[in-house]
């Protein structure tokens, strides 16, 4: 069985799951906050930065930071739990297809989650900037390319969150306890990427890419700015550890 037949496989499993709603309801309660407190952009020109490119970068500051790393941890657990949950992970380990390519089959779909999830986003962020624009007599829409652009980036910073947060789901069998270590090294983010080490720590990647796109995008403001060295290096690494660990503990403890 081919990777891409058994990514299809997953694809159809999740249909009948929670998961999109819950990653759509997420998206959703994102962007509220930004429709009542509109006004608030105007008050940041000290700063360099327009309005419009202020609603945007607040609100996909929040997400970055906590809402799509935090719906990860949940749609990751959800999506491991829904083979051991009627024990159809034992149906699917007695395929003639190895571990490690079930693994990463079902490593795709989250990769493929997320980025629903990030359109997700992406739509709300454009219906709120227009609800906004309407409340505030001012645009608040800006340049798909330039939304595109910096999604994009968002994306891939993800990945190696991504496959740390896949490899707890595959490692802890327990789904509150997975969720609850995912939840938790989400936290440290905010300080971490602060400091000269923020590329040791994968959850951080997502703040600190938009972070630095907000230092970009405001004149009278300095943050720091994404290094590829040794950032790509570190964090190809991390995705591939993860990754591997997560292809060797895959099914283990069903087969036992």
């Amino acid at each position: 069985m081919s990777l891409l037949t058994l990514v299809g496989v997953e694809v159809g499993k999740i249909r009948r799951s929670k998961i999109l709603l819950i990653l759509a309801a997420a998206a959703v309660i994102l962007w509220i906050p930004s429709i009542l407190n509109a006004e608030l952009n105007f008050g940041m020109q000290a700063e360099g930065i327009s309005p419009e490119n202020n609603f945007f970068i607040q609100g996909f500051m929040g997400m970055a930071w906590f809402m799509f790393p935090a719906s990860m941890v949940v749609g990751t657990v959800l999506l491991s739990q829904t083979e051991r949950a009627n024990k159809g992970i034992l149906k699917m380990l007695a395929l003639p297809v190895s571990t490690a390519r079930l693994c990463i089959a079902k490593f795709v779909v989250l990769l493929s989650l997320a980025a629903t999830q990030i359109l997700m986003m992406t739509g709300m962020y454009y219906i709120s900037a227009v609800i906004s624009s309407g409340t505030q007599d001012y645009s608040f829409v800006l340049p798909p390319l330039f939304v595109l652009r910096e999604i994009s980036l968002i994306f891939l910073s993800a990945i190696p969150m991504i496959a740390f947060f896949w490899m707890l789901s595959v490692c802890i069998q327990t789904p509150v306890f997975s969720i609850g270590i995912g939840l938790a090294s989400i936290v440290p983010s905010v300080l971490l990427i602060n400091t000269k080490v923020w590329f040791a720590y994968p959850m951080s990647y997502p703040l600190f890419v938009i972070t630095s796109e907000y230092g970009k995008l405001a004149a009278n403001l300095d943050t720091a700015q994404v290094e590829l060295i040794p950032w790509i290096p570190v964090a190809t690494l991390i995705a591939i550890l993860c990754l591997g660990i997560s292809c060797l503990r895959f099914g283990q403890a069903e087969r036992r």
